[in-house]
């Protein structure tokens, strides 16, 4: 165990992070050093202060790997960095216990700067977990609830469905993510009920998920029968969040095409 690095590292990834980013409110009270304090650390990691403090003063005895899970979460560590966290204290890192939820505030931010592209994040069990209002206003008013799930609403119908040419494609796509992602999260419990109610519910899915799709993200482009704007022909092209196993999808138009007009409406309405 590396005791002296684990401690820079830990006082390291607490001084980079701020209370908002952690789910905690700003208090009016000074801080007196950049970044989260440390009982604010083991309050989020539930361990008691003193021995937070140890680890950080290089005096704590090694620990446990539900310690450094506890710790990874409450730091807001990437897989990677969660790796290295375990690393330093001498343990092998066990595989991740759930897909990550939460989106990066930077993510967060490129979706605000993209007024007239619609775009959305989704989580590794394809649940829609940040959105922008262009992308509101062409995939339904269902987004602003945060419970929306593409797996679901492409084979069980829940949400707002647009017929599109692309939803045979679609769904060989969702399955093959939805295959990676039980492969690297099977105690995930959300997840976990995802594909139970899947199965159960959709004769699709079960005939899909027997094929074994393998699909890698990139461009396709769709036609989406809009019931307020007609039909309009679009390109989907998809960023990856590694450090997350998230997908940023960005919806365009040509330029210069109706779609493109149409979505520069729909942004002005939307602004």
């Amino acid at each position: 165990m590396a005791r002296q690095e684990l401690a820079h590292y830990l006082r390291d990834r607490r001084a980079g992070l701020r209370p908002h980013e952690v789910g905690l409110t700003e208090t009016g009270t000074a801080r007196r050093t950049p970044g989260l304090r440390r009982e604010e650390v083991a309050e989020l990691a539930h361990m008691s202060v003193d021995y937070y403090t140890r680890l950080e003063q290089a005096r704590g005895p090694r620990p446990s790997a539900r310690i450094l899970d506890a710790l990874a979460q409450a730091l807001r560590l990437t897989p990677a960095e969660r790796s290295h966290l375990f690393r330093l204290a001498g343990s092998s890192a066990p595989p991740a216990t759930a897909a990550v939820r939460r989106v990066r505030p930077h993510v967060a931010r490129m979706l605000e700067r993209l007024p007239q592209t619609a775009a959305i994040v989704t989580d590794a069990a394809y649940g829609v977990i940040a959105w922008n209002p262009l992308a509101q206003a062409l995939l339904g008013d269902d987004l602003a609830d945060g419970t929306t799930n593409l797996a679901r609403r492409r084979f069980l119908g829940q949400g707002r469905m647009h017929e599109s040419s692309s939803a045979e494609e679609f769904g060989h796509i969702v399955v093959a993510r939805l295959r990676r992602a039980a492969d690297r999260y099977p105690h995930d419990p959300q997840l976990t009920a995802l594909l139970a109610e899947l199965h159960a519910e959709s004769e699709e899915f079960r005939q899909f998920w027997a094929t074994r799709p393998i699909h890698a993200p990139g461009h396709r482009t769709k036609t989406l029968h809009h019931p307020q704007t007609g039909t309009l022909r679009l390109n989907c092209d998809v960023l990856l969040v590694p450090e997350d196993d998230q997908e940023v999808v960005l919806i365009t138009a040509d330029p210069g095409s109706p779609t493109a007009r149409t979505l520069h409406r729909l942004a002005r309405q939307t602004a």
